[in-house]
């Protein structure tokens, strides 16, 4: 019995280093998609997605969860810079407002790329996010649309990228339940907590 349990905490401990991992590299993004959706809930997720979208790696993007306010109250929000801001053409954003989970924001992400005829998408969110964001939007979208990763990836000064241990562990703990079909559980827990408040009104 001892050996079994330390068998499982040596395979968990594995794959949480696997995660890490994962979490903390960066991807390669293609030169251009159909589309990018952005999950929100992380501080500089939707600023890297109007920077892909301003740099034309996609044709239009879906800011999903975004609750109350308007495009421009977003980006006055996010402290965009007004050359970035002038580079977005709002007609080709979607404001997604109906989301408060991961499992929501697939389900508002596939209406919008089947609205769009979408085949192929740029997913932006934190990189201890991404992997239960792609499994979540690859249960939900069809099979024909291929989903390509750009983390958020935290930076500091010294050269080194890191992310608390506490929420990389969380969201593993998030993922493992995923995988294991408790995505209900995990969707509830998320839509529970607070929602966010709406974007302060001002200038853009």
């Amino acid at each position: 019995m001892l050996a079994v349990i330390a068998g499982l905490l040596a395979l968990f401990a594995a794959g949480f280093a696997w995660f890490v991992a994962q979490a903390t590299s960066p991807a390669a993004v293609p030169a251009h998609a159909d589309g990018i959706v952005v999950l929100t809930g992380g501080a500089g997720r939707i600023e890297l997605a109007l920077r892909l979208l301003a740099g034309r790696h996609a044709d239009r993007l879906l800011i999903s969860g975004t609750g109350r306010g308007e495009l421009a109250d977003l980006l006055a929000a996010a402290g965009l810079d007004a050359r970035l801001a002038a580079a977005v053409p709002p007609q080709h954003v979607t404001l997604g407002r109906g989301a408060r989970s991961t499992r929501g924001n697939a389900r508002e992400t596939a209406d919008w790329v089947a609205a769009h005829d979408i085949h192929s998408l740029i997913v932006v969110t934190s990189g201890y996010h991404m992997r239960r964001a792609l499994l979540e939007l690859g249960r939900t979208l069809p099979a024909t649309v291929a989903l390509y990763p750009s983390p958020l990836v935290p930076h500091l000064p010294d050269g080194q990228d890191r992310v608390p241990l506490r929420l990389l562990a969380a969201e593993y703990g998030k993922w493992l339940a995923a995988l294991a079909g408790l995505s209900g559980w995990v969707a509830r827990e998320e839509e529970g907590a607070p929602a966010p408040p709406a974007a302060p009104r001002g200038g853009g």
